[in-house]
């Protein structure tokens, strides 16, 4: 499994109080106005927008948001006009990470990934440096509890997914973007019901670090992620099974 699903799987389990749905939700709704706005408000015709609705669904945001930030996008109510950044970065031990952001400030913005970075003992690194070491996927993700991997395999499969996997309790189905909305209505239809879904940077491959670095990598993750700007973090930290971030 990728170093970017198991954080998301992390992410995921330590996020269910509202306090981080809320913001969840805050984010989803900066990329379906985003994805209004550049590709116009019909999601059929909208493959970005279609995707930032899948993922809202995902996550279970009322049908009244999602058609509020569309029609922020379209300029049917007034609304907000981000910028979308992408920062690449270095965090402790070297491990890369890369920073998706929408904004309405790109100072205030910089000026607080730059600070995160460096209380959490990473750096700012320049363009290129580390975004040739990622691709763009689409993940989603079963509880292994509820279902086998054998019978998400079948339908993942046949509608054109990539790869089925299992680690822990995580049953992962990855496919390429373009894949990403038919795999995924597939197994909606065959029944199961998915924890997270969504397109995101994927590493090709992944660093170990000690338990230590882990930890403090994980953190300094977990702080860029909890900013209002960033959308995602991605990282080609390998994460061991069972590795508990909170653990001393």
């Amino acid at each position: 499994m990728s170093g970017h699903s198991k954080w998301a799987s992390i992410k995921h389990k330590k996020g269910a109080i509202d306090a981080k749905r809320g913001k969840a939700f805050t984010k989803i709704i900066k990329e379906i106005t985003v994805a209004a706005r550049m590709g116009g408000g019909d999601p059929e015709a909208n493959p970005r927008l279609r995707t930032a609705v899948l993922k809202a669904k995902s996550a279970n945001m009322p049908k009244d948001n999602v058609e509020r930030a569309i029609k922020k996008g379209t300029g049917d109510l007034e609304g907000v006009d981000y910028v979308e950044l992408t920062y690449e970065a270095y965090g402790p031990g070297g491990v890369a990470i890369l920073i998706d952001a929408l904004t309405d400030n790109k100072n205030r913005t910089a000026a607080d990934v730059r600070s995160i970075l460096t209380k959490g003992g990473g750096n700012l690194g320049e363009s290129g440096c580390v975004s040739y070491l990622f691709q763009r996927k689409g993940i989603i993700n079963y509880s292994a509890e509820s279902y086998t991997e054998e019978a998400i395999f079948e339908v993942a499969l046949e509608a054109g997914a990539e790869d089925v996997s299992t680690e822990g309790d995580t049953i992962e189905v990855m496919t390429a973007p373009e894949d990403f909305e038919p795999v995924l209505k597939a197994l909606q239809a065959a029944g199961f019901e998915e924890e997270l879904a969504e397109v995101s940077k994927v590493p090709d491959s992944t660093v170990t670090l000690d338990d230590e670095k882990t930890r403090k990598a994980l953190r300094l993750i977990e702080r860029l992620d909890d900013h209002d700007d960033v959308q995602s973090v991605a990282t080609n930290l390998d994460i061991p099974e069972g590795f508990d971030p909170d653990e001393e």
